[in-house]
């Protein structure tokens, strides 16, 4: 019988598949998307992930075996592989990196290290770090890396093997499941009692345990004891609930085999208890958007809908799951931030009940399993498991197995983008793919669509259908702009708003209405701004502003090279007073305090919502009016629907106008006009603030007018003059190390080894804003590659130039990464 070998994919940044051998007594187990325990290297132990099997052992080589296996039923289906090796191609990483980012860390197993001490008495003289190491081990028996961790620079790995060369210490490698099962207790009648007459001879039996026959009395009644001919159960903690009953009696129970006592596996997941809906109507306007989706999807695999804030997508997007769910097939809805979840689980659930999981970053490690594993049930048991799942970019890795529609909301939004660490992806185009491959349909919503999305549906590649008017046809908000400067010049600012923005606030308190204001803080300063004048630097030779690196001191323009030092007086009125402009959400908290002194006031950011039921307290605060004005981040722009905002201030636009990216006004005008979008949403027409500086600038007067289609076509001329996406694609290289003059010598180096490629156009090597991270100075390369290259074969080339730049001797703890679409 011939031998049989699996190839197996390692939690590790490795390209390739290992291939281990299959011991016979486990050939009829394995199958691949199964995980088994297999060696790699002299001591390490992982969980694996089959891959495929073969009878082709490997020319001249030592082939280790499979040592158990671990699941029962794949954990990855076949054809999620599919998307895998599309994911390790198209953003240059390894099927490592993607095993890593895919699996819950609950799934994910690896060896550790402990330390032992052998107990053998010496009278070898011992160094002193040898008997540190010894003393440690006298208190405890400890994890290598927790020994390392404590001992700290006294610590030593000659010491560790000369202690293992005497035979005084000892290391075992364990492998610990970090994905344990919930149990509970749960009660049931004794098997003994089969019939109705056994459990009344029963109760006769506890005349004299009064207690503990109305214990009895109380578990029948609760569980309708051998109603309908089914015995039925009930955990331990709900049978006792505000009973007075102690545990202590259904023990006595127990061993009266009357009752019995057992632990069952019960979900970390809350299942609530749902008085499901039906389906809302839809207006006339959204009927006709879903007759043109579908009639699109007829014709093409993906659609966008560009329907306005408030125009009641989501509707039109529970009909179409509603509809996919009755041909038997599973919906994954997409979502870019957390704080979506909160109030849009609510209406899914109110639909389509128990049907629909969610799965996010703030789910710990046991629940993601889960939900891991019930996306996988449905395959096994359609009438069990998650039909639809609401979940953020990582649940597009999700085990689907039946996958009929994918809806990505907020398409726009580059929270959909993996930034670190590898795979650096971007969940809507994954999206797209993952549609593709398994033939489901897939629908891009937005407001205000990316620009890729709309010239993808422009160029007939996508469908494209239009929600131009508000759910209860309520009016766009109005949009007053306000200048800051000119707010400044004459003393009119009252703190940090100006008098058109205090005036609204004070009226919509007095009203009772609620407030947004929203600040898009980052954590560096992204311009420098004259505080007399109000100018602000920008590239001689591109309409963008100057960034400012402050390791050099200079202001550089990431397009076209342009770069000067960093003046020390103003250059349009001499004024010394330049500084880096810009105030976070807290400091506006505490402005807000001052002025309002009566309102009740919320933060939204992300040190507000670290914890996980964070979001949704901060949402249902505001929904029942708790909350009088909401001061926010980004978090605050995605969709969110409260029907009593009705002014909405943006404090400063020009820190998104002049931001040093080629995005920068596609990006101004989304984030603008989304939290716009929260004023007015229900029972009268909103006001929305805009705080700036330059309210002649084009771009503001574009937001004003509410005409995304205009400021489309502006940028497209641009981006065509520049070779910018959509008309180019972008790709990123980012080299780290330590020391500066390794960073500057080996991007030097990279970058002369592509430009050997004439077809392709490169920019830098250039520090980014933020120079060095984590003591890891950085530079970055920027390739713009023409559509009509073949890019499998320019990522090829690529990633062979940072190979040969990695293998020089003078380079080799550089880190170099490839990102592919950087945006």
């Amino acid at each position: 019988m011939p031998e049989l070998f699996a190839q197996v994919i390692l939690p590790l940044s490795l390209h390739d598949a290992y291939t281990y051998k299959v011991p016979p007594l486990l050939e009829r187990d394995i199958s691949p998307g199964k995980r088994v325990i297999v060696q790699f290297g002299k001591k390490k132990i992982y969980a694996a992930l089959v891959l495929s099997l073969s009878n082709n052992k490997p020319d001249d080589i030592e082939v280790k075996e499979v040592q158990q296996i671990l699941d029962e039923h794949p954990v990855v289906l076949p054809e999620n592989f599919k998307l895998w090796h599309w994911i390790a191609t198209y953003y240059c990483c390894t099927l490592g990196d993607v095993f890593r980012a895919a699996l819950p860390t609950g799934l994910k197993l690896e060896s550790k290290s402990k330390v032992f001490l052998t107990g053998i008495e010496t009278e070898v003289k011992l160094s002193d770090k040898e008997d540190l190491i010894i003393r440690q081990l006298e208190q405890e028996v400890s994890l290598l890396a927790e020994l390392e961790r404590k001992l700290g620079s006294e610590f030593s790995y000659a010491a560790l093997k000369s202690l293992m060369s005497k035979k005084l210490i000892y290391l075992e490698e364990k492998v610990n499941a970090k994905y344990k099962p919930k149990t509970e207790t749960f009660v049931k009648l004794h098997p003994e009692i089969d019939s109705e007459q056994t459990l009344n001879e029963k109760a006769e039996s506890l005349k004299r345990a009064k207690k503990q026959l109305k214990l009895l009395y109380h578990f029948c009644s609760a569980t309708n004891a051998f109603d309908n001919n089914q015995v039925l159960e009930i955990s331990k903690k709900e049978l006792l609930h505000g009973t007075g009953f102690s545990p202590g009696m259904v023990k006595e129970l127990d061993k009266k085999k009357i009752l019995k006592e057992y632990r069952k596996q019960v979900s970390r997941i809350e299942e609530e208890k749902i008085d499901q809906v039906s389906i809302n109507l839809l207006n006339k306007y959204q009927e006709k958007a879903l007759a043109e989706i579908k009639t699109e999807f007829a014709s093409k695999q993906v659609t966008l809908i560009h329907g306005i804030t408030a125009s009641g997508k989501t509707e039109v997007y529970i009909h179409l799951i509603d509809e996919i769910l009755k041909t038997g097939k599973q919906a994954l809805y997409l979502v870019p931030e957390i704080a979506l979840t909160t109030q849009i689980i609510h209406r899914l659930k109110n639909v389509f009940g128990n049907k629909v999981g969610i799965y996010h970053s703030r789910l710990n490690s046991q629940e993601r399993v889960e939900i891991w594993e019930k996306t996988l049930q449905f395959q096994q048991e359609p009438g069990k498991g998650y039909q639809v799942v609401l979940g953020t970019r990582s649940a597009v890795f999700l085990p689907f197995s039946k996958l009929g529609l994918i809806i990505v909301d907020e398409e726009h939004e580059n929270s959909f983008k993996q930034l670190d660490p590898t795979p650096r992806y971007n969940a809507r185009d994954m999206a797209v793919i993952l549609g593709i491959q398994n033939n489901a349909k897939v629908l891009l919503g937005s407001a205000t669509p990316s620009y890729e999305s709309y010239y993808n549906a422009l160029a007939g590649k996508y469908g494209l259908v239009n929600l131009l008017k508000r759910f209860s046809e309520m009016e766009l908000p109005e949009i007053i702009v306000s200048d800051l400067k000119r707010a400044y010049k004459r003393k009119e600012m009252r703190s940090i708003l100006t008098p058109d923005l205090y005036e609204l606030m004070e009226s919509a308190l007095e009203k009772n209405e609620q407030i947004i204001l929203f600040q898009n803080r980052r954590g560096y300063s992204p311009y420098v701004e004259c505080f007399t004048c109000g100018h602000i630097p920008k590239c001689s030779n591109c309409d963008v502003s100057l960034t400012y690196h402050k390791y050099k001191r200079r202001l550089s323009c990431h397009y076209c090279g342009f770069s000067y030092q960093l003046p020390d007086k103003c250059d349009e009125c001499g004024s010394p007073e330049i500084k880096t402009r810009g105030f976070g959400t807290e400091k506006i908290e505490d402005e807000i305090k001052h002025l309002f002194r009566n309102a009740r006031i919320a933060r939204m950011d992300l040190d507000t919502t670290q914890t996980k039921d964070a979001f949704s307290k901060i949402v249902k605060k505001l929904e029942d009016r708790k909350t009088d004005i909401l001061i926010g981040t980004q978090m605050v722009t995605k969709g969110l629907d409260f029907e009593h905002v009705s002014v909405v201030g943006i404090l400063n636009a020009d820190n998104l106008i002049n931001f040093p990216d080629f995005r920068a006004h596609e990006r101004a005008y989304q984030l603008i006009s989304q939290v716009s979008g929260r004023a007015g949403r229900k029972h009268k027409r909103g006001k929305v603030v805009i705080q700036t500086s330059q309210p002649d600038h084009p771009l503001i007067e574009l937001i004003q007018q509410q005409d995304y289609l205009k400021a489309l076509h502006i940028q497209f001329e641009e981006r065509k003059l520049f070779r910018y996406p959509p008309f180019f694609r972008l790709l990123k290289i980012v080299v780290k190390h330590k020391n500066i003059d390794t960073v500057n010598r080996a991007a030097n180096v990279l970058a002369t080894l592509l430009r050997k490629n004439n077809k392709l156009i490169v920019m830098g090597p250039e520090f980014p804003l933020i120079s060095r991270i984590q003591l890891w100075h950085q530079k970055e390369i920027w390739i713009k590659i023409d559509k009509s290259l073949n890019l499998d074969l320019v990522k090829s080339t690529i990633e062979i130039s940072v190979k040969n730049v990695k293998q020089q001797p003078s380079n080799s703890n550089c880190i170099i990464n490839i990102d592919v679409d950087p945006y």
